[in-house]
């Protein structure tokens, strides 16, 4: 049921002057709650701005829509809106793949920023799996159609976001993984031209690929994809760009850690040993992997101890010297490096490779909503082991409680499911991977 009065006072918030009306929402304005006290007012009053906003999304006005877009972001960057999320979900989700396919380079950032949060508000589950499966097609039409650095890395991180929430599937996760690789590697036809990506777009399909692979617990990776791959990322590391020399760090990191090579070694002792399997990786092909691990090592020891070029910053500096020195302790001894963030009152541990990119890649994503969702976020909860102490104690808000006590929420059905997931993922590093290189066939 739509509101056209009350979305069109709603819409004057937001400085739109349009004289016709568009069609109207199904947001609806909580004027009839009761106010206990202080709280519930400031809680009503949010939840009318949000209602404000999603009515916003309606309007003509690009500069309006956009200021809607940002408001939803700081919504949900400051509260988990799970009681918005269960009655506006559909809504939200179109009306932002709407922006995506019609607005500005702005408005189409802004609404990818929004669905990734929506994702990762709604957690495991059928919704999670509705968002991606919404989402891939209009996301990778756009991917295709733009050339903005905002927009494309933007759309970037919401499909590797989305992917990660809902893409319990390896064939949904592979195929987001090629549509990310194609950034950088395209496959051209006969008419096609390549244009050469900016570092902000290398680095961040990198690293959007390298989160991704974090997820991927059986990956066929053959030896000559392995060569293209590291080969491709070692040549990375000798970009004048910094961000793009980290972003194949971590990439890197990740394929070392998944022990592919190690696997690849004692293929091909049992066929020295005359145990011949079909595919197996010959001598001369291992000498030569080897050989690359080895260069690979030579750059990243360099790199660590790399003096400030021009115009360097300093933070981004320290960063790489720190992820590389890492990096080769890794290589060379096998150890990987160990972190601790704190998250209020508490710290959130990691010890791997793939839970350090993760965190990482998800603290830029959610930018000054980290700590909020940390803390709240169940998903996240499980993603990381991570267990938040309960301030103050004292009774439980509505939302607490269907966060943390529903049976019948979608994250606790899937919580065992994940976490089954996550166990295998630590134990079978040494199983074969995705292979990264191939693209999608054309439709």
């Amino acid at each position: 049921m739509g509101r056209k009065s009350q979305r069109n006072k709603n819409a004057t918030m937001f400085d739109s002057d349009d004289d016709t009306s568009s069609v109207s929402s199904s947001s609806t304005m909580p004027s009839e709650r009761v106010l206990n006290n202080g709280m519930d007012e400031v809680t009503v009053h949010k939840d009318a701005l949000l209602d404000q906003s999603l009515d916003a999304l309606y309007e003509k006005r690009s500069s309006t829509r956009e200021q809607a877009l940002a408001s939803i972001v700081d919504a949900f960057n400051s509260d988990m809106q799970l009681e918005f999320v269960e009655n506006k979900f559909a809504t939200l989700l179109h009306q932002c793949l709407h922006c995506i396919k019609k607005g500005s380079t702005k408005e189409t950032a802004l609404a990818s920023h929004v669905i990734g949060l929506l994702a990762l508000t709604v957690g495991l589950g059928d919704q999670a799996k509705e968002i991606l499966e919404e989402s891939v097609t209009p996301l990778s039409q756009a991917l295709k159609s733009g050339r903005e650095i905002l927009k494309i890395t933007s759309i970037l991180e919401c499909l590797a976001v989305i992917t990660f929430v809902g893409g319990n599937d390896p064939e949904q996760t592979e195929k987001s993984m090629q549509t990310i690789w194609q950034m950088i590697h395209p496959k051209l036809g006969s008419n096609v031209v390549a244009t050469k990506p900016s570092p902000a777009v290398i680095s961040a399909v990198v690293s959007s690929w390298a989160f991704l692979l974090t997820t991927v617990d059986r990956w066929t990776l053959g030896p000559k994809i392995w060569q293209e791959t590291v080969a491709y990322l070692s040549t990375l590391l000798e970009k004048d760009d910094r961000s793009v020399r980290i972003a194949a760090g971590e990439a890197l990191a990740v394929i070392f850690e998944l022990g592919t090579l190690e696997k690849f070694s004692a293929e091909a002792k049992e066929s020295a040993n005359g145990s011949v399997k079909e595919g197996s990786v010959s001598q001369e092909a291992l000498i030569h992997m080897h050989g690359l691990k080895a260069k690979v090592t030579k750059q990243v020891r360099e790199l660590s101890a790399e003096a400030g070029g021009k115009g360097s910053a300093k933070k981004d500096l320290n960063t790489q010297r720190y992820l590389f020195k890492d990096l080769v302790e890794f290589l060379e001894d096998g150890c990987a490096p160990e972190t601790s963030t704190k998250v209020g009152g508490d710290y959130l541990q990691t010890a791997t490779w793939y839970q350090m990119i993760q965190l990482n890649y998800l603290k830029h994503f959610l930018g000054g909503g980290f700590i909020k969702h940390m803390q709240e976020n169940e998903f996240l909860h499980e993603v990381f082991s991570f267990t938040p102490k309960k301030i103050g104690g004292g009774k439980m808000t509505n939302d607490e409680k269907r966060l943390f006590k529903s049976p019948n929420s979608a994250l606790n059905k899937a919580r065992t499911q994940f976490l089954t997931k996550q166990r295998m993922l630590a134990k079978n590093m040494n199983v074969g991977h995705y292979a990264a290189t191939e693209t999608m066939e054309e439709e």
